[in-house]
């Protein structure tokens, strides 16, 4: 199975909740900013609390809140959370062994998938979701200079 949307939306949903961290947010309000369906949304954050990366509180001021500092949260973290399987696709079913291309490239495929798999993990867990709400604060400061 490959990469979905799904770490897209998960990391979106949880700098969202850093950004606005003195208050919870709801799957309707984090599903406003991705335009997209709060089903969808809870979903993901059911697979996120899951994962102890959030929490949620019900009753009339509920919502969804990071279940930790937004500095201990990698985008390895959200990635790991939500995606089942390895990123790139292996083969469906077991090639030819009558072929001596088919009797290597499984195992060849594997190795150099595992390597570019572990390298995408290392770089994931380099940024925090406190990293990217820094961006985020920065790009709009930078957009308001830019519009006075």
């Amino acid at each position: 199975m490959g990469v979905s949307s799904r770490s897209a939306v998960a990391i979106h949903a949880l700098t969202m909740l850093a950004r606005w961290d003195d208050k919870s947010l709801t799957s309707a309000e984090i599903a406003d900013s991705l335009a997209s369906n709060p089903v969808l949304v809870r979903r993901i954050l059911g697979s996120l609390r899951d994962a102890g990366l959030v929490w949620a509180t019900e009753g009339r001021n509920g919502g969804w809140s990071l279940a930790r500092p937004a500095t201990q949260i990698t985008l390895r973290d959200a990635y790991t959370a939500v995606e089942a399987g390895p990123v790139l696709s292996r083969h469906p079913h077991p090639p030819s062994d009558a072929c001596e291309v088919g009797r290597n490239m499984q195992d060849l495929l594997d190795a150099e998938f595992r390597d570019a798999e572990r390298a995408l993990e290392e770089r994931l867990s380099r940024t925090t979701i406190a990293h990217l709400v820094r961006q985020v604060l920065a790009n709009e400061r930078a957009a308001a200079r830019r519009n006075h």
